[in-house]
């Protein structure tokens, strides 16, 4: 039986709230304690299908094609204040469907607002060049939207992703369909909710819940998509590729990342000790970007770690809602995962520091609690420094010198971010240039605020870039036009 207080949330489809009469619901789910906290559609190739034609009829309409780039830009600045504006029901709504704390939920909101008031300001600025060929020719180009974007949305960061996508989408003239991740659907719709009122034109933004095998592959393939963002795990992304492939359509891909904090012994150690931690608790540790290896130089492993541990076990565990440092993972599923490579851990003798075992939480007996985890002197070629764990834990492998650390920091499949600590600039530098990976930061830590800043990866990390004037290459295409006279 249905509790009382979960709803049935509808699609979002040319305009209008549907749930389609054939449709299976999905459930829900609270990580904090497994209760059921809505029900949205199972989408399938129909309601993807419905979707895309819906923002095709919109794109390609006078209403749009007249929509100037500065009332896009107005229009992305009025959906930045009605997002502050429901701050709290978003932050609640946020921890309530992934299980992070209110605090860093509440961070998300004031990023989603402020994806809208970056690519506000762009809107109208999307300029081309003039290009001296020979005389007698002017030669220009033009940047036009690219038409019918597809964005797939991961589960951990759900309005912040949401909002990025359709920001830019709106920005450049795009019109969007989403597919939010059916774990974690409430945000999403909810800011389409949210935004509704500003007079978007019907079909321009449109939002299809479902499994990512069912709806997700149907947006990938459908062959008037003219571009699709993903956001998730390598394996999905090559299929995502694959389908693309069918149609000859672009793809920005976000794949993950095994990411290191590289720590000299001249480092700032307050500060190494405060990012290292929060890079790996952040989200509990379900974070692409997490710095989920400390990569240190063994003159100062003992101590630093030692610290970290104790730092550690200081940390609360607890539901989202009561805004401890650290709330669940996921789902059983994701749980079972971690647990997995903590059980490889200990098969294979790699000393846990800390951490490793379940926490059980009184009253939240249904959620999915992980101590937060070390596991010290691990081989740099073992599957738990190479493979992304995407939870709470942190491998330790140690280095005597800055080509060690380069080395090390390099290899693994992934090369998305990287977080140098020293007080050397010559050092830092050095190590920047060497390093594999789409974003490198000299003491200090953390993409997830960075609006402006290009994110994306090197390697199995993915390719493409958000965030930034470089996501404007994604959701754009260049024309040149040559004029003789």
């Amino acid at each position: 039986m249905k509790p009382v207080d979960a709803q049935v949330r509808g699609c979002y489809i040319d305009g209008e709230w549907v749930v389609p009469k054939k449709a299976r619901l999905i459930e829900v789910k609270n990580p904090g304690d497994g209760s059921i906290l809505a029900y949205v559609p199972r989408g399938d190739r129909e309601e993807i299908d419905l979707a895309v034609k819906a923002a095709k009829k919109a794109f390609h309409s006078k209403e749009w094609q007249t929509f100037s780039s500065y009332h896009r830009g107005k229009l992305l600045y009025q959906a930045a204040e009605i997002i502050r504006e429901n701050k709290q029901e978003l932050t609640k709504l946020e921890t309530l469907d992934v299980g992070k704390p209110l605090s860093q939920s509440a961070v998300d909101v004031e990023i989603a607002a402020r994806y809208f008031e970056y690519y506000a300001g762009i809107a109208d600025k999307i300029l081309g060049e003039t290009i001296p060929v020979e005389p007698g020719i002017i030669d220009y180009t033009v940047r036009e939207p690219i038409g019918i974007v597809g964005h797939i949305i991961p589960w951990n960061y759900p309005l912040q992703i949401a909002a990025r996508s359709i920001s830019v989408s709106i920005a450049t003239g795009n019109a969007a369909v989403l597919k939010p991740a059916e774990d974690t659907p409430l945000t999403t719709l909810k800011l389409v909710e949210v935004i509704e009122p500003l007079g978007l034109p019907k079909g321009i933004l449109n939002v299809v819940t479902g499994y990512g095998h069912e709806a997700g592959a149907a947006l990938s393939a459908h062959p008037e998509i003219n571009h699709i963002t993903f956001t998730g795990s390598v394996e999905t992304g090559k299929k995502v590729m694959e389908s693309a492939a069918q149609n000859i359509v672009p793809v920005t891909l976000e794949l993950g990342g095994k990411s290191p904090n590289i720590v000299f012994a001249d480092c700032n150690e307050e500060q190494a000790l405060k990012w290292v931690l929060k890079s790996i608790i952040q989200n509990a540790g379900q974070t692409c970007s997490a710095g989920s290896r400390l990569v240190i130089e063994k003159s100062i492993k003992e101590k630093f770690v030692r610290k970290l541990a104790a730092a550690m076990e200081k940390l609360s565990i607890g539901p989202g809602m009561d805004d401890h440092d650290l709330g669940p993972v996921l789902s059983k599923k994701q749980f079972d995962r971690i647990q997995g490579f903590i059980d490889l851990a200990k098969q294979d003798g790699i000393r846990i520091v800390t951490g490793g075992e379940r926490q059980l939480v009184e009253g939240c007996e249904q959620g999915y609690y992980l101590q937060p985890t070390i596991l010290d002197d691990v081989p740099v070629s073992h599957d738990l420094a190479q493979e992304e764990i995407f939870g709470p834990v942190l491998t330790v492998t140690t280095f005597e010198t800055e080509e060690e650390a380069i080395e090390m920091a390099n290899g693994t499949p992934y090369g998305l971010v990287a977080g140098i600590w020293t007080e050397n600039v010559g050092v830092a530098h050095r190590v920047a240039s060497g390093l594999q990976c789409g974003q490198v930061f000299i003491n200090h830590y953390g993409a997830g605020g960075g609006i402006a800043q290009p994110f994306g990866g090197y390697k199995k990390s993915g390719f493409g870039r958000e965030k930034g004037l470089e996501a404007l290459q994604n959701y754009t295409q260049v024309k040149n036009v040559a004029l003789k006279y």
